[in-house]
């Protein structure tokens, strides 16, 4: 065990239609209720607000997109793990919207908490959250909410599609224009995927926009629930309820996920009227001058 951390709750409550989880983590029980590690799930009845709560519009919750990069961030100079994990101190969020399905969390806190590593094997893949993101809940005081609708079978679905798509001569065309809006991407973003700076502007959206727009348009109706249109809705669903939910509070909200899925987000959080939405540059910069 590394560290003397235990897990103290697991509590499920199931409704008709709320799934709520909490994970609390407390040093033997005498640790502050402020460092201990805090876990969420939070699947609500609606996914729109019909009655937002009072000063929901004065009390805006601010809300930072964080664009990651999974593995490429070991070993980058650029937006390395130390990079991420200097942005979540600077951010100092109170909730922490991650690419995590919601029936992997328990599993992955539990074996933090007995362990000190995170062993859930979706969870473990991202090491912003295998080697960032769980070792700061030691002492941050930030919940973790699970917003991530991508499943196992929906990952093996469109495995067997794509192959299935490339192999067969009468999808030649789509699939020419799949590789072909892959490579000019892959020219445009050619030594700058990984500057932080550059991820978090406009043009980094427009390139990947363009790119994964062709990809969602071509093979739709091929990749089943998976498709990226699909996908998108179905992870900013649960965005959205945990935007719903803690609506008012006056609250940093920080949505971590790979950033081609950045442009769809922010073209959907740009709409809404209770959040003030700050790019992550502002905390680049504040960490470039410290």
């Amino acid at each position: 065990m590394v560290t003397s951390k235990t897990l103290l709750r697991v509590g499920l409550i199931l409704g008709l239609s709320l799934l709520h989880f909490a994970c609390l983590r407390s040093d033997n029980n005498v640790a502050s209720p402020s460092s201990a590690a805090q876990t969420l799930v939070n699947i609500p009845q609606s996914q729109t607000r019909l009655d937002p709560p009072p000063g929901y519009a004065e009390n805006k919750n601010t809300v930072v997109m964080l664009g990651m990069i999974h593995r490429s961030h070991v070993g980058s100079e650029r937006y390395g793990l130390d990079v991420v994990e200097a942005l979540i101190r600077e951010i100092n969020p109170d909730y922490v919207l991650t690419e995590i399905p919601p029936d992997r969390l328990a599993q992955a806190v539990k074996g933090f908490a007995e362990t000190g590593e995170v062993t859930e094997p979706r969870v473990r893949v991202f090491p912003e959250y295998k080697d960032v993101l769980f070792p700061l809940s030691d002492e941050m005081d930030f919940k973790i909410i699970p917003t991530a609708a991508w499943s196992r079978g929906m990952a093996d679905y469109r495995r067997a599609a794509m192959t299935r798509l490339r192999d067969d001569p009468s999808r030649k065309a789509d699939w020419d224009a799949y590789t072909a809006a892959n490579e000019a991407s892959d020219k445009k973003l050619s030594g700058r995927r990984d500057d932080p700076y550059f991820i978090h502007s406009d043009e980094y959206d427009a390139i990947t926009k363009a790119n994964l727009s062709v990809y969602g348009a071509r093979f739709a109706d091929d990749i089943g629930r998976g498709d990226w249109e699909r996908i998108n809705a179905a992870h900013y669903k649960l965005i959205e309820a945990a935007l719903e939910n803690h609506a008012g509070e006056g609250a940093v909200m920080l949505i971590t996920y790979g950033a081609g899925h950045k442009y769809w987000f922010l073209e959907q959080l740009r709409q809404r009227d209770d959040i003030i939405l700050v790019n992550p540059r502002v905390y680049l910069d504040r960490i470039k001058a410290e």
